[in-house]
């Protein structure tokens, strides 16, 4: 007599339903060969640790094995030391990736030392997220030959039916949806548990049936279900995560639009550089959480740590974002977004442009300019500003690069108009650009009140923005951002409201 909890397990290592990984063989014949460390990568839930542990335990090395994880308190500590140890025998670190850089690299060094030495007394399991063995290598340029390094992916879905069906044979069940149970756990066993443990319940199979009993609930029966217990562990995390380090409705929403990314990558990780490239209307927004340090200080935040850490996990060295588990994927793949989005406190989460504003200025006024993009962008909406640009300026031709931008790729153009913006060839060649947007609610002006009016003729029509460089210019750049920020958000509920009207 089998008990659903111990043949569908929601945690630790399964008994009745253990699958061979694809590389199960080879990571076997690693484990047992002493003084050759090795490193198990890949996404969450994929199996890494329960890998190693089945082949330790097929292995009969379980006496002899120390596993520590930087989860563990305490552990961290021990992890740091082990270089300074001698025939420490085999040790098993987890969550390798957790690490501060300066310990991966002195187990790095040690694992190399241990190598060359080919010492049969110590041996080092890492066990991480995905590029786990390409941190290593960071730190130990020569020492990729030197370890085994084996980066488990996505289950097939043969692997994943093959535990459904030795499940379902420990209970004595049919699951007519086992296709579709496959399907929705993505090559994740972990998932698979998950699923057929929430359908025997649902089925009222708790322990092996005493005559063949056939399960017949949709699929979506029971994705409906885990969705709802899977929303009382991660909405608040997922919704911190969204909002960023303050909710600010008239920004691009950078952290929502991470999160779905995360969400639809087949890899259960975002490589960020990346991303931003397969993303270009999003690259100035996200680039600037990236490049300014916004994604790593909200993980890090004091008050949001606590609620964030135990989820989500960002590698600064390699702009990896991952998260540690396997559910919280399947939750993200299978919210309603558009409710999402509004809960969160967004009206929509499509943009139309590239950049919220653009800016255009003479050289004596881009200090204003710097400061005006700075306001903005601590409030989260994406500004072209050439400074931040100048990676991606580089051997582009500067004129094909620029005119776009002021074209139509901003939704608003600030031109600085000051004594000094008519004598300049590059403000010529901006305002070329964009000049022909007055009149269609594009540009906003900032009126120096040195300014000699005249060099659009008829830029005084429109509304702008006063300023006098001989006062208080902290504040009053401080009141332009707000200005800009409230007009924005008006344009965004207004769009809102015309949605839904025609919704």
């Amino acid at each position: 007599m089998a008990l659903v909890e111990e043949v569908f397990r929601l945690s630790g290592v399964p008994t009745y339903t253990f699958v061979e990984p694809v590389r199960y063989g080879e990571i076997k014949v690693s484990v047992r060969t002493p003084g050759r460390c090795s490193v198990i990568e890949g996404p969450s839930g994929i199996g890494k640790t329960t890998t190693v542990t089945k082949a330790i335990n097929d292995l009969k090395l379980e006496d002899r094995v120390m596993s520590l994880s930087v989860r563990r308190l305490g552990d961290a500590e021990l992890i740091a030391e082990l270089p300074t140890m001698q025939d420490i025998g085999t040790v098993i670190v987890d969550d390798f990736h957790r690490l501060p850089d300066a310990v991966k690299g002195r187990l790095s060094d040690y694992m190399k030392v241990l190598a060359d030495s080919g010492s049969d007394k110590s041996k080092i399991i890492l066990i991480g997220i995905n590029k786990a063995g390409q941190q290593l290598v960071k730190f130990a340029h020569d020492l990729g030959m030197r370890i085994d390094v084996f980066k488990l992916e996505a289950n097939p879905s043969e692997k994943i039916e093959e535990l459904i069906d030795l499940g379902a044979r420990a209970l004595n069940v049919k699951i007519l949806a086992k296709e579709h149970v496959a399907a929705q756990a993505q090559g994740s066993f972990q998932i698979a548990q998950l699923l057929c443990h929430k359908l025997c319940v649902l089925g009222k199979v708790t322990e092996t049936m005493p005559r063949l009993e056939t399960l017949d609930l949709p699929i979506d029966v029971v994705v409906e279900e885990v969705m709802d217990d899977l929303a009382r562990q991660f909405k608040e995390a997922t919704m911190v995560f969204a909002r960023g380090s303050k909710l600010r409705r008239e920004g691009r929403a950078q952290y929502l639009h991470i999160l779905r990314w995360l969400a639809e990558n087949d890899e259960w990780s975002l490589d960020l550089s990346e991303a931003v490239n397969t993303h270009p209307d999003q690259k100035a927004s996200i680039g600037q959480v990236l490049d300014k340090g916004y994604l790593r200080a909200l993980i890090d935040d004091a008050e949001k740590r606590p609620i964030l850490e135990p989820h989500f996990h960002f590698e600064f060295s390699t702009t990896i974002l991952s998260v540690e588990d396997p559910t919280l994927i399947f939750y993200l793949k299978n919210i309603v977004w558009r409710a999402f989005t509004r809960q969160v406190g967004f009206r929509t989460d499509v943009f139309e442009y590239k950049y919220d504003f653009s800016s255009s200025f003479a050289g004596a006024d881009r200090a204003h300019a710097r400061r005006l993009n700075e306001l903005l962008g601590e409030r989260e909406v994406a500004v072209f500003f050439d400074e931040n640009e100048q990676h991606r300026i580089l051997a582009r031709n500067v004129e094909e690069y620029l005119g776009p931008i002021y074209r139509s790729e901003a939704r608003y153009v600030i031109p600085f108009l000051s004594p000094d913006y008519p004598t300049r060839i590059w403000t010529k060649f901006e305002s070329d650009k964009f000049k022909e947007r007055f009149g269609s609610d594009a540009i906003i002006p900032i009126r120096f009140s040195t300014e000699k009016p005249g060099y659009f003729s008829d830029d005084q029509k429109y509304g702008g923005l006063p300023f006098d460089p001989a006062g208080n210019v902290e504040a009053q750049l401080i009141e332009i951002a707000e200005t800009l920020c409230k007009r924005l958000l008006d344009d965004r509920q207004q769009e809102a409201a015309a949605a839904k009207a025609g919704a």
